[in-house]
């Protein structure tokens, strides 16, 4: 029977559906059928809403702004500012631009700029291969465990073909199958002939590239 590693799941994952015109939210939908896909232009990858990273971020400046509001308003109001904030303005003043604390700091806040650099001008989502467009108003993306799962069912179709361990990656998807009644290059062709007609099948608008690798299984002694 297969064994799952890497990417492929024990639940089918079915294709994201996302329509541009609408409200652009996604939705789960089946699969087009073969017939009726069309060339109808690529499609880019799918764009990650990044709602953990922007809710941290909106967070940290809700609390930060907050505090510091809150101590301009006790200091118009003829109160004395909190400790921490005399403190950091006295910190600020005296340590030189040199000091190991600075650096540090510097550093940090440098690290969560790029940081966020990156999550802006990066899609995400890597875990959604997109398709080819049917329409030009409808998107549509291939999970990589839904892709992993066809791919390890097919091959186990293939006569000779004792175990299947397929890891699907957003470029390449690697298949690890034991032959245990037919010779491993007849197996290893059947395999690269029927896994490359599945790969097409998909729809994709980079199809992955296969490697495919066949063993005997291991004798125990």
């Amino acid at each position: 029977m297969s064994e799952p590693q890497g990417s492929e799941g024990t639940t089918q994952r079915l294709p994201v559906i996302e329509k541009e015109t609408g409200t652009g939210g996604e939705y789960e939908a089946p699969p087009v059928p073969a017939g009726e896909r069309a060339e109808a232009g690529d499609s880019g990858r799918f764009w990650s809403a990044r709602r953990v990273p922007a809710g941290i971020v909106a967070l940290l400046l809700l609390v930060v702004a907050g505090a510091f509001l809150y101590d301009v308003a006790a200091v118009r109001a003829d109160r004395d500012a909190l400790a921490w904030r005399r403190d950091l303005a006295r910190q600020l003043a005296e340590r030189p631009l040199d000091d190991t604390w600075v650096l540090v700091g510097a550093g940090v806040a440098a690290t969560l700029g790029l940081w966020l650099i990156v999550l802006a001008v990066t899609p995400g989502l890597r875990a959604v291969l997109p398709m080819r467009r049917t329409h030009p108003d409808v998107r549509a993306g291939l999970h990589r465990e839904a892709a992993a799962m066809v791919l390890r069912d097919r091959a186990m179709e293939v006569a000779g073909v004792q175990s299947v361990r397929v890891r699907m990656r957003r470029t390449r998807a690697d298949v690890r199958a034991v032959s245990h009644f037919r010779e491993p290059d007849d197996v290893q062709a059947d395999l690269d002939a029927t896994l490359a007609d599945a790969v097409r099948g998909f729809g994709l608008t980079r199809p992955p590239t296969l490697s495919v690798h066949v063993t005997r299984p291991v004798r125990k002694r």
